[in-house]
């Protein structure tokens, strides 16, 4: 991980350089707050480089790791921020040019705008990851099913650091008073080793459901000991579908694959050969994959249904435009043609900072008929 570490702290030094030159230095502002805001902005650097030593080599104190997590949300807002103050600076500068704005008092009115623009983003960033995850109900209609099938569906929950047992607690609450026909997680479930967060997994095992509780991995399990995790999940009555499908109540096909890093890793890579293996015959299928771009490898396989997240629905708007460059679909319900559908979902939980702005976490209720 120590690559990965040094190349996020580059960026974040990047980001903040390039806020403080070419935003705080031209800020309508006086001397004295200008000196404070570049101050403010280089403290959220050092608790940026706190949280990646805490999160990949040693602990903090619950309350700093939550202050040092939010420090990496601010830090990808500050990103985009510069890039609209890029925007109203040169709007600006346009006015002046044809003699619209004569006297500092537009800017000065500009730059007034963009940090209470900031602020009151920042705050409804923090506000949405504090919120808990909101039931989703999805209805899809695949006119092949006997009856109609209760699925809940959660992902990315990234238990560890500042999500822990009693959050999963709650969510496993929830999930059973919605007495689904069958329980699906599609990965990126944990986010530090599973012998750090075991008992964080535990009440997993409460999970209650008609057929079971099945999952796939994602990502982030492969940088934290994939084949300990699989194993130690296994012991929770959790059954992992490891390019392999399950026939559920004589109706339709559970398939899952590994994730579409396995690729990269050349370990505990996706089979879809392997996986169309593994079905017996034409009964609807569904598919579960953590990554949406993993439809890009199914070849001539065509399942009903699919559901997948990682994207977490972008987070913190407005990179979600970034992971569509990525993914082929962001967050929600969409066709795939001849009554196929696939569902991304925004994940249950959070990556980095405890924030959320344009994509509510959620525990997806499919109803599939």
């Amino acid at each position: 991980m120590k690559p990965f570490v040094l190349m996020l702290g580059l960026l974040f030094f990047a980001i903040h350089f390039l806020f403080v030159r070419r935003v705080v230095n031209r800020l309508h502002l006086s001397h004295i707050h200008r000196r404070w805001l570049q101050v403010a902005i280089w403290l959220n650097f050092a608790a940026i480089l706190g949280y990646l030593t805490a999160r990949y080599s040693g602990e903090l104190p619950e309350g700093l790791y939550f202050l040092f997590s939010l420090a990496v949300g601010v830090g990808f807002v500050l990103l985009a921020a510069w890039l609209v103050y890029e925007v109203l600076h040169a709007l600006y500068t346009l006015l002046k040019r044809v003699g619209i704005a004569k006297n500092s008092a537009l800017k000065g009115w500009l730059d007034a705008l963009f940090l209470l623009g900031l602020m009151l983003w920042l705050g409804a960033a923090i506000a949405g990851g504090m919120a808990e995850p909101a039931v989703v109900k999805v209805r899809i209609d695949s006119g092949r099913l006997p009856r109609t099938y209760k699925i809940v569906q959660i992902s990315d929950m990234h238990v560890g650091g500042l999500i822990g047992r009693d959050f999963v607690r709650r969510c496993v609450a929830r999930i059973n008073a919605l007495k689904p026909d069958l329980v699906v997680i599609t990965g990126d479930l944990t986010d530090r080793s599973v012998k750090q967060i075991a008992e964080d997994l535990k009440p997993l095992k409460a999970l209650r459901s008609r057929f079971g509780t099945y999952y796939v991995p994602g990502n982030h399990e492969y940088f934290h000991g994939l084949e300990g995790t699989l194993r130690y999940l296994k012991t929770l009555g959790i059954r992992v579908l490891d390019n392999r499908a399950v026939k559920i109540d004589d109706a339709f096909w559970l398939a899952g694959t590994y994730d579409y890093f396995g690729f990269r890793r050349g370990q505990f890579v996706p089979d879809i050969t392997t996986t169309r293996a593994t079905i017996g015959d034409n009964a609807p299928v569904l598919l579960l994959t953590h990554q949406p771009r993993m439809i890009e490898k199914l070849g001539s396989f065509r399942p009903d249904l699919i559901l997948c997240g990682h994207t977490h629905g972008g987070q913190i708007w407005p990179f979600g435009y970034l992971v569509g460059l990525m993914q082929p679909f962001v967050s929600g319900l969409h066709p795939l043609g001849d009554k196929r559908y696939i569902y991304v979902n925004n994940g249950i939980g959070f990556w980095g900072p405890p924030m959320r702005l344009g994509s509510r976490t959620e525990i997806a209720v499919i109803e599939w008929k």
